[in-house]
């Protein structure tokens, strides 16, 4: 199959309507890997028509984050929506998405977008939930999948849709990992050999973190951070284990279900990763 490629409105319109039965929409910044061509896999099982947007949105990025160097590869990413018989592309431009500028309204995080991402990047969850109502709008799809590499971001989104009454199931699908364990993402490419084998640490983390669930939160905790103070490479912004609903750290004396998130200077690569579990469980 051929996959169609809009770039405006009225291309995306005309070959909206084209679409027939269920809709699922896949959302990207591009820069596309194998993380990306699992969701869209997924979204293939489940859905009758599948719409990746590339979009590379300067409303999460801050004055001094990597909106500039971020990789621009659309061609690479067009080869890989066509291996997964993608049915449309939606690729447009930042003055196509946002006609008038800055929009003076956006989407609000809240609370919850104001903890761990959002302490570090201020704004940015404002700007993703704005991006991501726009695209629900446009793309008019019954599903939309998403990453749970980006835990925050995917409760988020959740939230927003339940809280506003989008029309649209949020499927979560898991983190797609190199062999190693490295979590896929775009920033990958940015990591020198040395970084790379540093970055392990967060994944191995996350691993020694799980296996000590049975011992409880406090283990949980300090086996994730003493493989982080092992690599003297890797600069740790936060390591958390928090309830999945709240994003609250948990206490103690807590059994049930969790995450396990830890974000950590590389070089000079910001990486991201999380891990559930269940406190004094098997999961």
């Amino acid at each position: 199959m051929s996959t169609v490629v809009a770039r405006t409105r009225d291309e995306l319109a005309v070959a909206r309507e084209k679409l027939h039965g269920t809709v699922a929409v896949v959302m990207t910044m591009g820069a596309l890997h194998e993380g990306h061509a699992e969701l869209v896999r997924r979204a293939r099982e489940r859905a009758d028509s599948v719409i990746v947007t590339i979009f590379l949105n300067p409303l999460q990025f801050g004055p001094n984050e990597d909106l500039a160097k971020y990789p621009r590869t659309f061609e690479a990413d067009l080869e890989l929506c066509e291996r997964e018989e993608a049915d449309l592309i939606f690729a447009p431009s930042p003055d196509v998405v946002y006609p008038n500028g800055d929009p003076g309204i956006r989407m609000s995080a809240g609370v919850l977008g104001a903890k761990l991402e959002g302490a570090s990047r201020a704004g940015h969850f404002d700007g993703v939930l704005t991006v991501v109502a726009k695209m629900f709008h446009l793309t008019r799809p019954q599903l939309a999948f998403f990453g749970q590499k980006d835990a925050q971001q995917l409760l988020l989104i959740r939230r927003m849709a339940r809280d506003l009454d989008f029309d649209c199931e949020i499927v979560a699908v898991p983190t797609v990992r190199e062999g190693d364990g490295l979590a896929l993402s775009s920033r990958n490419r940015y990591l020198s050999a040395l970084d790379r084998e540093s970055a392990l640490a967060l994944s191995k983390a996350l691993h020694a973190g799980r296996d000590a669930r049975t011992r409880g939160s406090a283990a949980v905790r300090r086996a994730a951070r003493d493989v982080l103070v092992a690599e003297p490479l890797v600069l740790v912004d936060y390591l958390v284990l928090v309830d999945p609903q709240t994003l609250d750290d948990v206490p103690e004396w807590y059994q049930g279900e969790a995450v396990l998130l830890v974000a950590a200077r590389v070089g000079t690569t910001r990486l991201i990763d999380n891990l559930p579990l269940d406190i004094g469980g098997s999961l």
